[in-house]
């Protein structure tokens, strides 16, 4: 079938529950850490409780996928995985600002990614199922520009709160509701504005993913009696291990080149997930403490600068629709990769908080690229029956170097970096620089 152009408008509606996904990554990517260090956790136990975000996504996304390819009921293939993860997203927000213990902070962030990876894995695979190739780099721009409007509004949520609202920024004011539920927990660890906030993104969440499955009807498969005789094939727990094993082995050369542009560009970025907000804390506020109130200070400022960065994003993706339409996504990429590390890199010699904001520029131009580009030149090589199934093994080579940093970045801390996070941002910043590099031997197909 061949699919008719979509108006911007009509681009905008499909793409904008990526809004909701994307205001709720961006609460807990600015404010985890610090819940963690509210509750008790040491600096170097923090990226073993990070663990849940990439599992869950390794998990859940190419299975996910795979399923999304072989449905279809009256509310469409990708619409009720929408549905599904969003309300289970919905309430996992609700609850964790009332986390009591370190382990039930990081239990409700398992189940939080786990509903977040069942929502969000369809929705790239919906632009290669809703749009012509010609559109398909015009659509991921798209996403790219709400990822961004989204996590400026969240990552900017708890210090508006305080600074604009007035909002009590300590963990309990007497008489208020925030006193109430933390009575009602049994916890005062966590600022009233974090638990305000994660209420608020938890609505935003719904009401964004219930636009798009309102506004947005999906296309049928185009031939119904294979659809269903491909869906039988791999019916069963084995027919989709086997069919998944197949399909990962006949994975097209340019996704394998491009899953080493991922592996260092995720690397670097959840290097400076993890500790951008307590090294802006310790080293740029000179908190002594996570007990201090300059570090609290210092984690908000943490999340201003990352709300730049996703403005900087939401921006300069308006330039990534115009230009993608002109440029190589290719070329797009490894510019934009390098700004990134750049900017990354620049923050060890800051001092000044302001100047924070100056270094999030190239951060916010990478990540306009990171959410868009390297799915535009995915898509044209995919056949569209298994779209759904290789954008979710595409995610292996994001949630694999989250993994490994989880796992090994607590240990390079303690043994060779000091516990200094300021020097672990740093390394994020030179691994994206290898991503720029890497860019070029990617085979683009521009049919």
């Amino acid at each position: 079938m061949e699919k008719p152009r979509l108006s911007l408008l009509q681009i905008w509606n499909m793409s904008f529950g990526f809004f909701g996904i994307q205001f709720g990554w961006g609460l807990q990517m600015a404010n985890m850490s610090a819940i963690y260090e509210f509750l008790g956790a040491k600096e170097s136990q923090i990226p073993i409780l990070w663990l849940a975000a990439p599992l869950t996504g390794l998990l859940v996304q190419p299975i996910v996928g795979h399923m999304s390819d072989r449905t279809w009921c009256w509310l469409g293939r990708r619409r009720p995985y929408f549905l599904t993860g969003a309300i289970f997203a919905t309430m996992a927000l609700f609850v964790m600002p009332h986390s009591t213990a370190v382990w039930m902070a990081a239990l409700l962030l398992w189940i939080l990614d786990f509903s977040v990876n069942i929502s969000m894995e369809p929705f790239r695979a919906f632009v290669g199922d809703m749009l012509p190739n010609e559109q398909r780099a015009q659509g991921f721009a798209m996403q790219s520009l709400l990822i961004g409007f989204g996590a400026v509004l969240a990552s900017s949520l708890p210090w508006l709160m305080t600074n604009v609202f007035k909002v009590s920024n300590a963990a309990q004011e007497p008489g208020t509701l925030a006193a109430t539920l933390a009575n009602l927990t049994g916890n005062s660890a966590i600022p009233a504005t974090v638990r305000f906030s994660f209420a608020i993104g938890a609505v935003v969440f719904i009401t964004a993913v219930l636009w798009t499955i309102i506004s947005t009807k999906e296309y049928p498969p185009e031939n119904m009696e294979e659809f269903r005789s491909m869906k039988a094939q791999s019916a069963g727990f084995k027919g989709h291990l086997k069919e998944l094993g197949r399909t990962f082995m006949e994975m097209p050369t340019t996704m394998k080149q491009l899953a080493w542009v991922q592996l260092f560009t995720w690397f670097g970025l959840f290097c400076m997930w993890i500790y951008f907000a307590v090294a802006t804390a310790r080293y740029v506020f000179g908190a002594p403490s996570h007990e201090s109130p300059v570090f609290t200070e210092g984690v908000q400022w943490a999340g201003v600068c990352f709300s730049v960065y996703n403005a900087v994003c939401f921006v300069f993706s308006f330039v990534l629709i115009w230009l993608s339409r002109r440029v190589s996504p290719k070329i797009i990429h490894i510019v934009c990769l390098f700004l990134g590390g750049l900017g990354l890199l620049s923050v060890a010699f800051i001092h000044s908080k302001m100047l924070l904001l100056v270094s999030m520029l190239g951060v916010g131009v990478a990540w306009a690229s990171i959410v868009s580009m390297p799915y535009a030149m995915l898509s044209n090589a995919l056949p569209p029956s298994r779209m759904g199934v290789y954008m979710g093994i595409f995610n292996f080579f994001i949630v694999i170097p989250q993994i490994i940093a989880s796992l090994a970045l607590g240990i390079v801390m303690q043994k060779f970096l000091g516990d200094n996070s300021m020097t672990a941002v740093m390394l994020g910043g030179a691994s994206m620089i290898i991503a720029a590099l890497l860019v070029f031997r990617v085979q683009v197909n521009t049919k």
